[in-house]
């Protein structure tokens, strides 16, 4: 067996959390220097797993495999591919980035909120890496509490009603999984992810097979969040502290996402091929309510809320797809499936950075005003220039501006569905044109333009050196990622066409 690098990148935060408690909690300095310096190494690792993992091989790789509890032939089975490898960097560097930032912004409790963070951080570390469905249950519920007592300790005036909501939307998904996985046990008498996809639980009963695919899409569909159960996320949203937001929307939403293509798609394709344009349908009203309400929002950080419900929109509809090209039998719709799955994976890998990064944005303007209302503000991009420059080119990318990363996302995903459901696809474009009406008429025009309030709004200060420091990873990733998306792109492409290529 090899380096376990695998462990050592999802457990590092969690004993760094374990020997935070031994810290004594008025060294405040301490604990935000030690808590920084115990991400760097999975971050670290996260980079040299990207470069090291072998494109040309494919397949799972760096994998770890124990027996764990033999009495119910359960393992810890770890690995990673090439949708997991990009999902396991971004989850290290906005939790280094959130830990960084909180370390100016937070001043109550610093301990506790480090503890938790930390522990947040290895629950989702653990879902991206997890092959055992006990395991993979084990780290899906571990983030559930440090996530709920970050809203509900350090949240906004709604704290206790956003992390409750959170908490159990999220609980009622865990119970659906949960029974799912039991059948798949009973029905395979293992516990292995990639035996259920070789296998297809349930393909000799499709009434069976449909009530397990559904009890998971709706897991994932909370998590995710697709329409109609996207209304826990505003509200943990507006009351989460900045660096929750980050990691919510930039790490959390994904794990739903993942779902779907690590579990979902390749384990149930028959079920999921039948009901593939009722999911693209969700996808579908995902990408146009949600764009369309953030055209009615007022407060900045709700806007952004909403904003997440539409991109993640459009990663359903890429999986919904692909599900879909099974039902023609021509190399060409699996092609197109495969890159509509790429549009999907690098949909979720921008959006963590984009949006990530405008969670942090709102951040800054609220510590400064104490509002997030966009109707007080106005003429800011004279006061706060670098703010300005900075929201403008995080607000482009977020609207899919060519040249920026969050474009291939959304045109691999059109390119590849347009193909196996036009007609559905084509409606989407309504996402894209009223996304780009909230950044720049709700966002932009605003906050940035038109007269300056000088009584109200003189005091303001631009970007600090520690806000700068906090944002220019994310922006070089943009503009990037913008520019040459390959890196990514090749990567996640191993694994998409090895997927098509099994269906």
């Amino acid at each position: 067996m090899g380096f376990p690098i695998l462990s050592i990148i999802t457990f590092t935060p969690a004993i760094g959390a374990l020997i935070i408690l031994f810290f004594p909690k008025e060294k405040v300095n301490l604990i935000r220097r030690f808590a920084i310096a115990v991400s760097l190494i999975p971050l670290a690792l996260s980079a040299y797993l990207w470069f090291a993992y072998n494109q040309t091989e494919g397949g799972m790789q760096f994998v770890e495999r124990h027996i764990w509890i033999p009495a119910i032939n359960v393992w810890y089975h770890v690995g990673v591919d090439g949708i997991s490898v990009p999902m396991v960097f971004l989850t290290s560097l906005l939790s280094t980035l959130g830990y960084f930032y909180s370390a100016y912004t937070i001043h109550e409790r610093v301990k506790e909120y480090y503890f938790l963070f930390l522990l947040l951080q290895t629950g989702m570390y653990g879902v991206f890496v997890a092959l055992d469905f006990v395991l993979f249950y084990v780290f899906w519920e571990v983030g559930l509490v440090p996530m709920y007592l970050l809203i509900g300790v350090w949240g906004g005036a709604n704290r206790e009603y956003a992390a409750i909501k959170f908490f159990l939307y999220t609980l009622a998904g865990s119970v659906f999984m949960l029974l799912a996985i039991l059948g798949i046990y009973f029905t395979t008498g293992s516990f292995d992810i990639l035996k259920a996809a070789e296998v297809h639980p349930f393909a000799d009963n499709f009434t069976l097979a449909s009530l397990a695919f559904w009890a998971f899409f709706v897991a994932f569909a909370i998590k995710v969040p697709s329409f109609p159960f996207h209304t826990w996320l505003p509200d943990a949203h507006t009351e989460a502290p900045t660096a929750g937001s980050v990691i919510l929307a930039g790490i959390l939403l994904k794990l739903g996402c993942y779902g779907l293509l690590r579990i979902v798609l390749p384990i149930f394709p028959e079920p999921f091929r039948f009901y593939a344009p009722i999911v693209a349908a969700l996808g579908l009203i995902s990408i146009v309510y949600g764009a369309f309400v953030c055209m009615a929002q007022w407060d900045l950080k709700r806007l952004i809320a909403y904003s997440s419900v539409a991109h993640m929109g459009y990663v359903v509809l890429g999986i919904a797809a692909a599900a879909a090209s099974l039902n023609f039998n021509h190399p060409a719709f699996k092609e197109s499936a495969a890159i509509a799955l790429n549009g999907a994976t690098m949909q979720m890998f921008n959006h963590g950075i984009i949006t990530g990064g405008l969670f942090f944005l709102v951040g800054m303007i609220y510590e400064r005003a104490h509002t997030r209302d966009l109707k007080v503000f106005g003429g800011l991009g004279a006061k706060l220039p670098y703010y300005y420059g900075v929201v403008m080119v995080t607000g482009l990318a977020s609207l899919g501006l060519p040249g920026l990363a969050g474009f291939w996302g959304e045109f691999l995903v059109f390119r590849g569905a347009f193909h196996i459901i036009p007609y559905i696809t084509a409606f989407g474009v309504l996402g894209v044109v009223a996304t780009a009406g909230y950044i720049l008429w709700k966002v932009v025009q605003f906050m940035f333009l038109g007269p300056f309030n000088q009584e109200k709004w003189g005091h303001l200060t631009d970007m600090e050196a520690f806000e700068k420091v906090t944002m220019w990873p994310l922006l070089l990733f943009m503009v990037g990622l913008g520019f040459y998306p390959a890196p990514l792109l090749n990567i996640i492409n191993t694994a998409t066409t090895a997927l098509m290529g099994k269906l």
